[in-house]
């Protein structure tokens, strides 16, 4: 593809979450978010595999009927209240129609069945993009929205995706669709807790953000995408999969890594919120999650002995990949725990 027309798809991105971000109106909202489909759906067909092109039709269609449901419930409330700000949703009919359309844009459960098929049709950039840049338009909505939504909707929604998010990763052998349902399960975190605190809301989609664009910087650094072929990366890269494998721990949530940050402080606001039975099911949900990281973990640096390499031996050409971006995010994953004292003062 043309550097051009990258440039311009890229900008079309940026200017469909910006508009998202800025609007009041429901109108311009949804306008943001239909530029932002439309601009990644070319970065998603740009290497014309059958795979690829199932993959971009199935997320037209979600986020298509997702868009049509967000007019729908907007127009709704236009109707019956006179008002097309954000800020005011009033009407049941509505609340509940925009909560499940935005559900239905990020892929939380039970409307997430779009995004691990998805997900494996991508090559791993654009499924960066897919997993970590087009969530940033909907829930800048679900935190504006959140206080007028149905707090038991919202329950269960976070519930039902940290269960599903952990369950459906469990017998995958595909690391896309592995960091699809990692995806749902920390979309669940998120939402919540929107309800009572959105700066945690913030705060661990930003650290989401980081973690997952460490993970797939690091599965694309050794062409990755099975786990039998990531059993096979010790021999190669052995530094790079030792911190592959921390990287993952802290997805899980494991302490002392950036992981656990967010998810104390959830776990924390739940508590002081008089959930304590919530509080114990999140936590239990998240170990379904954290098994299947510890099996990734377990297939990267225990199967095959450190000096032997059963495949056939890849040509030794210099890689032309940056670091940078992998080095710094893998850092920012692995060491942002101590900072938890200054993220509790920042959302308090």
């Amino acid at each position: 593809m043309s550097p051009y027309v990258i440039m311009i798809i890229l900008s079309s991105l940026g200017l469909g979450t910006t508009l998202t971000f800025m609007s009041s109106h429901w109108l311009m909202a949804w306008m943001g978010l239909e530029i932002n489909t439309l601009a990644i759906l070319p970065l998603m067909t740009q290497h014309r595999h059958p795979r690829a092109v199932e993959a971009t039709t199935k997320y037209f269609l979600a986020q298509a009927a997702a868009a049509a449901t967000i007019l729908f419930a907007s127009t709704i409330n236009a109707w019956t209240t006179g008002e097309w700000n954000i800020y005011y949703m009033s009407h049941p009919v509505a609340i509940t129609l925009m909560t499940m359309a935005l559900a239905l844009k990020v892929g939380l459960a039970p409307m997430h069945f779009w995004m691990p098929p998805v997900m494996q049709g991508l090559d791993l950039s654009t499924g960066l993009l897919m997993a970590t840049w087009q969530k940033l338009a909907p829930f800048a909505l679900i935190i504006q929205t959140a206080p007028t939504m149905d707090p038991q909707l919202l329950t269960t929604l976070g519930l039902l995706s940290v269960l599903v998010g952990g369950w459906g990763g469990l017998n995958q052998t595909q690391l896309r669709k592995i960091l699809a349902y990692s995806s749902i399960a920390h979309l669940g975190w998120m939402i919540i807790i929107a309800q009572f605190k959105p700066q945690l809301t913030t705060l661990a989609l930003f650290m989401y953000i980081i973690m997952t664009i460490a993970t797939f910087l690091t599965f694309k650094m050794t062409s990755t995408t099975k786990i039998n072929t990531l059993a096979l990366s010790w021999s190669k890269y052995p530094l790079l999969t030792t911190t592959a494998a921390l990287t993952l721990l802290s997805l899980g949530g494991l302490p002392p890594l950036t992981g656990f940050m967010p998810k104390w402080l959830i776990l924390q606001e739940l508590a002081m919120q008089q959930l304590p039975v919530t509080a114990t099911i999140m936590a239990l949900g998240t170990l379904l999650s954290l098994y299947f990281y510890l099996r990734l973990c377990y297939t990267t640096t225990l199967t095959i002995s450190p000096h032997t390499n059963n495949s056939s031996t890849p040509w030794r050409l210099q890689n032309t990949q940056s670091t940078t971006p992998l080095t710094t995010f893998t850092a920012t994953t692995l060491l942002l725990l101590p900072l938890t004292p200054l993220a509790q003062a920042l959302t308090s």
